[in-house]
Formats: structure tokens, sequence, C-alpha cells
């Protein structure tokens, strides 16, 4: 398995939304639009790849100086539990550092929590709804 970041609008950018579409926002009920997706253009995309086939995937999005929020993380329903999420979390992390972040926040669907936690999150919120679902706020000290 190959992670890399991806530049926005290139074939592998497009492969990401169809992705996350797939697993994030169809089964809400709801879709990506193309003005939601112009203002990722300046985030930091994130791909797992086996060979030409798209894995996984995340973002990271400055908050602050010292702050990046994770977010659109989405692994195909197919090969969950098989690492990839682990290693997309990994990578995101040290690119996190590597640009001098020292917090990476996220708001985690309610049944990823476990997941979060294992990789040494922690809940910072009481749960809220976001795109129709429940939602807690949780972070980590990079």
């Amino acid at each position: 398995m190959a992670l890399k970041i991806i530049d926005h609008g290139s074939p592998e950018y497009r492969e990401m939304t169809r992705l996350r579409e797939q697993i994030l926002r169809r089964p809400l009920g709801l879709t990506l639009d193309s003005e939601e997706l112009e203002t990722e253009r300046p985030h930091v995309h994130i791909g797992a790849f086996e060979e030409d086939s798209l894995l996984g995937c995340c973002m990271l999005v400055r908050e602050d100086d010292r702050t990046v929020r994770l977010r659109q993380m989405a692994v195909s329903d197919d090969i969950q539990r098989k690492g990839i999420g682990k290693a997309l979390m990994s990578f995101a992390e040290n690119i996190a550092r590597d640009q001098g972040y020292r917090n990476l926040i996220m708001h985690a669907r309610q049944h990823a929590i476990g997941f979060y936690e294992k990789m040494g999150y922690r809940v910072t919120s009481t749960e809220f709804t976001e795109v129709t679902i429940p939602h807690v706020v949780m972070e980590k000290s990079l």
C-alpha cells in the first residue's frame, strides 16, 4: 500500500471525491457539491493506494497555527478493518507534525469513536448532530 498527498483537481482527487460520496454521503441521502469541493483547494488531501486503486482517503484542514482538523476519513467498505484507516491516520499525523501543528482535532461520527480512541484521541465535546447524524469532537496532541 502506498500513501501519498493528492493534488486538488487531479484524477486521484476525483477518485477521492467518488469514494467520499459513496462511503460518507450517499448512505445519508447527501451529496458533495461543486462549491463545497472548490473550498477544499487549500487542504491537504491524502490517499491510500494499492497500485492505481484508491483504498481510503482523508484530508487535513488548517484551523490555526497550532491546530489542524482531520476531515472526510473514508475507507472502502469491503476492506475496512484491514489497517488502512490506521495507516492513513499515522500518515496524516506525520504530515501535520512536519507542518508544525501541535494538535489534531476532528468531528468523529459516533460509530467511529472506538477506532479513534485506539489511535490515542479523546472525546472533548458533548454529542452534536452534523450531516444528520451524531458526532463528537475528538482531539490528540501531536
